[in-house]
């Protein structure tokens, strides 16, 4: 029995999946232009194994998952710039990692917090 995949994977699954869990975050292009976008953020948290017989250590990765279709002008870039609105941290994306299915994970580096 296989599944069928249907036509508009974006409407029907991806939109309903971002809009229960994802939140507002701000894109910005390299040309200084934004975009409003819902994006589900998360610190990724992962243990690294040194070689040499060192410890083990944890480290996090932030990572945004986006919507395609939200970006009708430009798809997101490596050198772009992604704020989580709720905090206002501000991320460089470091690479880009499509799904194959109209989302793409955005590996994130952290640049910084807003000032108070």
């Amino acid at each position: 029995m296989s599944l069928a995949v249907p036509d508009d994977f974006d409407g029907y699954i991806l939109a309903p999946l971002f809009a229960q869990f994802a939140e507002s975050v701000t894109y910005g292009f390299a040309d200084g232009s934004t975009l409003a976008v819902d994006g589900v953020f998360d610190e990724a948290y992962r243990e690294l194994i040194p070689q040499g017989g060192v410890l083990a250590y944890t480290t996090e990765r932030p990572v945004c998952s986006v919507r395609l279709a939200q970006f009708a002008s430009a798809p997101p870039q490596q050198g772009d710039t992604l704020t989580v609105d709720r905090t206002g941290n501000l991320y460089a994306v470091q690479e880009v990692r499509l799904d194959g299915h109209g989302a793409a994970k955005l590996m994130l580096n952290w640049i910084g917090a807003p000032t108070p």
